[in-house]
């Protein structure tokens, strides 16, 4: 709130962009969790199963099939989907993302001034004339330069108001995946202050990450690519089909078993208690390959501790949270794919570098197992 940042992809044409005043609540709960994706498939289906009741019955009974095959369709293009959603797709061209950090001088009352008296159109008006008068004829960003074109706006600058950064993302990316002997996937940029990274795709070779700005902004390099090999640990391991099978198996026991055998259920308050215990098994059980991620980019990085460090950052006020006993019990329980962080952090400050384990899904389960028990 008391800080700018303007961020740009070196290469882009500047087109004019949306305002966005704060990031709003929705984008965290997307990039956050996976309850999103979760529930539009609930509301899918539930819109399927309406259509197919009124205009053909006699179908009723293959619409569950019909409805796994197109979910699969979008698992399986899933890399080209999120591409779709990110501002920016960096490659081997264009690999790099700039960043200018301006600190607003506080008053003599403790208040952010300049952030309060420019409009929102004028500070993209500024973006624009940096990226045009310094990042795209130098190739860095220069703090005096970019003084002068903010005092131009009558923005007050200090010294010491500015820091300037540059990341070649690619690289970062492209050394993660030697590590672990891929190809590059497609690298996709999310221009919000949502500090996250992401993986998807049905295998490495179809797979796409997705970093924000956020992300690059709070860490250090060496972070960023801890956080990666996180996500590339996703990607080995095949996760989202993996997770993607665990929902669809669970889909057609309660629709061929469940309601067959027990109809009445399906009537009843019973019904929200099995669904909502259901999902929170799956949930859980999700946690296990979380908890594999963390532990593969131990392995693959050989910087637990980096990780650590990155996790600490992303996920403050979590761990603010996490303090209290009875929160430290619901994250575990909660529609959240990922364990706490107060346990994720721990795990990784614990392992002895080089990390050396024959068996990590396995190591994984068990110490979820032990986390969970520990919290109760």
């Amino acid at each position: 709130m008391a800080t700018w940042y303007f961020a740009w992809r070196e290469g882009e044409e500047i087109v004019p962009e949306k305002v966005k005043l704060h990031e709003k609540s929705f984008n965290r709960f997307f990039l956050e969790t996976q309850i999103l994706l979760t529930f539009t498939f609930l509301i899918l289906g539930g819109v399927l199963f309406t259509i197919v009741l009124t205009y053909y019955p006699e179908w009723f009974w293959i619409v569950p099939i019909i409805l796994i095959a197109s979910q699969f369709v979008f698992v399986f293009f899933s890399n080209n989907i999120i591409a779709r959603t990110g501002d920016w797709t960096i490659t081997k061209d264009n690999p790099i993302i700039h960043f200018l950090q301006y600190q607003p001088p506080i008053s003599s009352l403790g208040t952010i001034d300049d952030y309060k008296q420019i409009p929102p159109e004028q500070l993209v008006a500024i973006k624009k004339e940096v990226y045009e008068e310094i990042v795209s004829k130098r190739g860095e960003i220069d703090c005096t330069e970019a003084e002068s074109i903010f005092s131009k706006y009558n923005v007050s600058c200090k010294q010491g108001s500015f820091t300037a950064k540059k990341i070649n993302v690619y690289e970062l990316v492209k050394k993660v995946a030697d590590r672990f002997n891929f190809k590059v996937p497609k690298i996709v940029i999310s221009n919000t202050m949502v500090p996250n990274a992401a993986a998807s795709g049905p295998s490495p070779s179809r797979g796409i990450v997705l970093i924000t700005t956020g992300l690059l902004v709070q860490l250090e390099e060496p972070e960023v690519v801890s956080v990666l090999g996180h996500e590339f640990g996703h990607l080995k391991g095949r996760d989202p089909l993996i997770l993607f099978g665990l929902m669809s198996a669970e889909f057609l026991f309660r629709f061929y078993v469940l309601l067959a055998l027990l109809p009445i259920i399906f009537g009843t308050s019973l019904f929200f208690i099995y669904f909502f215990g259901v999902m929170t098994l799956l949930f859980f059980i999700a946690k296990f390959f979380e908890a594999r991620a963390d532990l593969t980019s131990a392995i693959m990085m050989g910087q637990p501790k980096v990780m650590a460090s990155a996790l600490e950052k992303i996920g403050f006020h979590r761990l603010l949270f996490e303090r209290a006993t009875s929160f430290r019990i619901q994250e575990w329980v909660s529609l959240d794919s990922h364990p706490p962080i107060y346990f994720r952090v721990e795990r990784l400050k614990k392992l002895e570098e080089p990390v050396l384990v024959n068996h990590p899904l396995i190591q994984s389960i068990k110490e979820v197992f032990r986390g969970f028990i520990a919290s109760i």
